[in-house]
């Protein structure tokens, strides 16, 4: 195992965690979704430092940075990219829109139509967005962070179970504790201090990192514990419907990017653990009557899996 690339990417949490402070169980949780090669989706109140995040980490990675501000007026040509008549050059030109970043922050995805959030959806599944009868592929990495109200705010769409599917995992900022609140309130503005950050890895590098992933051990007694997670959620004691194979191979990819992380070559069940609430409580609806919300279902479900 390359111990320099887990010091890198410790550093690199270290240097997100300046400028977002008290949260770096959910910026480990960010870096090992974009390792993993997957898109995150942020549900949380205004102001607790998403944006903040996301620009962070794409100045940390030298990657380039855009953000939507997603309304319900929002078309999909002002996400992709439209083709202008220019009568100079006497022929329609493609003027991309922000889809063409490496990080995009989709702000408040769910206050935007139906039409609008698959139109993004289909960017991230396809890596790539057709315009006009002609295919344009998308950066490389391309990693989108969404963030989403409340459902019950007003003037949202949540987004469907099948599109909820395609982030690979779904965080919780929360509000700072009070120690990381003071800091706040007597610090600087940490927007304008992200801006003096200096990247501590480049693209190329993170794309390397990205390809460790895939190479970190997974043996069979692990998979045989990943297996019966996922028949638990299958079994109708603990949620309505199971997890789908898509599913299980997304909380797999997750679980080695933790592994690459820690400086391992392979994968332990405190990997899968870590990562399995933040992996598929979006994707589940416990049963009626649990009386618990999806995450504390998840655990309640892991804590009675037995490791083989």
């Amino acid at each position: 195992m390359d111990m320099s690339l887990a010091r890198q990417l410790t550093k690199l949490v270290d240097q997100i965690s300046t400028i977002v402070v008290g949260k770096r169980p959910q910026i480990e949780d960010c870096m090992a979704c974009l390792l993993a090669g997957g898109h995150l989706l942020i549900e949380d109140v205004p102001g607790v430092g998403k944006t903040t995040l996301a620009h962070t980490l794409a100045l940390s990675l030298g990657l380039r940075f855009s953000r939507v501000q997603f309304t319900a007026d929002l078309m999909p040509s002002d996400l992709i990219g439209v083709s202008v008549f220019e009568r100079a050059a006497d022929k329609f030109v493609f003027h991309p829109g922000p889809v063409f970043s490496q990080v995009l922050l989709a702000d408040e995805i769910n206050r935007a139509g139906p039409k609008t959030q698959s139109a993004l959806l289909e960017a991230m599944e396809e890596q790539q967005v057709s315009v006009e009868n002609e295919t344009r592929p998308l950066p490389r990495p391309f990693f989108v962070i969404a963030t989403q109200n409340p459902s019950d705010q007003l003037g949202t769409y949540p987004l469907p179970e099948s599109q909820l599917d395609r982030f690979l995992l779904r965080i919780t900022l929360g509000y700072p504790d009070r120690a990381s609140e003071r800091l706040l309130l007597f610090g600087s503005d940490r927007r304008h201090a992200a801006l003096k950050l200096e990247p501590v890895m480049r693209p190329g590098e993170l794309e390397a990192a990205q390809a460790a992933v895939l190479q970190v051990r997974a043996s069979d007694p692990l998979l045989d514990y990943l297996q019966a997670l996922i028949a638990a959620t299958r079994s109708g004691s603990w949620f309505t419907e199971g997890l789908s194979p898509r599913a299980g191979i997304a909380v797999l990819r997750a679980a080695k990017a933790r592994a690459l992380m820690a400086g391992r070559d392979y994968v332990a069940p405190d990997d899968v653990q870590a990562i399995l609430p933040q992996a598929i409580a979006h994707r589940l609806t416990p049963v009626p009557g649990s009386g618990r919300g999806p995450v504390e279902q998840v655990r309640a479900m892991v804590e009675a899996t037995v490791i083989p």
